[in-house]
């Protein structure tokens, strides 16, 4: 059976004929609120920075992101529902605002967030994806050239920021802190010759880990942090650490991804017929019938922006009556 991609976001970007449109739904799922859509699509990842960042092309289905880092406030809550223990430098004034991103987490903690939140940590190809943009190559997320102003790290500020710090150094996606404030754990063992060989569509990452000085096997961390140099800010960097270690917790953060839904090509139908009893029905002013078709296509399609706009104009027809 054919399939396509439906997707269900609080507050998404989708890449439309080179542009960047960006779509807010009222009735998303809490688990998707504040996640980034990814459209599928190919990017360049890597860079000829380092031996282990070869250049090779990826294609990734579409997914979710969270737009912003874990923050103390969430990870709070977190632990208050699953009584889980508190990270390292919960404590911390430096580093435990509610507003700023939870440090001091192991990759165990942090993958136990994201499965509370009925998400998952994102593959390194799709951290990669989502910090380079649409154009699927900049160097930083907001571009090719280093700008202070749109990044926290190298001790320039002394601390963690907000999770929603630097809107003007977001990644093309619309994704804050790509770069800096904290390392991020993703999904992936790190194998310094892993890309050589890797698959070209959606990549899983290596089956096991290096061996780092003998202390077991690494997991994989991106992006940077407040107290790391420069080297570290561009989107190819790869870093490394034993997933239940949190050797440089000051600066070890997270977010988490989401696979996007499948929906058949039954249901899209079921939802375009229903959509065009909604027209109908509006052209005669038939309100109730209009809504109830309409949430019958929503049922079937739940993001497609054309029904949850349609249902707009609905409601406020029937305000006017």
């Amino acid at each position: 059976m054919r399939s396509r991609m439906v997707f269900q976001v609080g507050v998404c970007v989708a890449v439309m004929t080179g542009a960047i449109t960006v779509a807010t739904a009222a009735d998303m799922p809490t688990s998707e609120k504040d996640m980034v859509l990814i459209p599928k699509g190919e990017f360049t990842m890597g860079s000829s920075e380092h031996s282990d960042e070869a250049r090779h092309q990826v294609v990734l289905d579409a997914y979710f992101i969270d737009k912003f880092e874990a923050s103390n406030v969430r990870y709070k809550e977190f632990m208050k529902a699953v009584g889980y223990p508190a990270p390292a430098y919960w404590d911390d004034p430096r580093l435990n605002k509610p507003s700023h991103p939870v440090v001091g987490v192991s990759w165990t903690d942090a993958s136990a967030f994201c499965k509370w939140e009925t998400k998952r940590l994102p593959t390194e190809a799709e951290w990669e994806r989502a910090a380079k943009g649409p154009g699927g190559d900049n160097h930083y997320p907001w571009g090719h050239t280093l700008d202070k102003n749109k990044v926290n790290y190298g001790q320039n500020v002394g601390r963690t920021t907000p999770v929603d710090s630097y809107p003007e150094g977001v990644s093309g996606f619309g994704v804050y802190n790509m770069a800096g404030n904290v390392f991020e754990w993703v999904q992936d063992w790190y194998d310094m010759t892993y890309y050589k060989n890797s698959p070209a569509m959606n990549p899983p990452g290596a089956e096991k880990g290096y061996n780092f000085a003998n202390q077991g096997p690494v997991r994989v961390l991106r992006g940077g942090s407040w107290l790391a140099p420069e080297t570290s800010l561009h989107t190819s960097h790869r870093f490394w650490n034993q997933p239940d270690n949190n050797s440089y917790g000051v600066g070890l953060g997270f977010r988490c991804a989401k696979s996007a839904q499948m929906v058949s090509d039954e249901a899209v139908q079921t939802g375009r017929d229903a959509f065009i009893q909604a027209l109908v029905a509006m052209g005669t002013e038939k309100h109730a019938e209009a809504m109830a078709a309409i949430e019958k296509a929503l049922a079937s399609d739940p993001g497609n922006q054309e029904y949850l706009a349609t249902r707009e104009l609905i409601r406020k027809s029937m305000k006017k009556k």
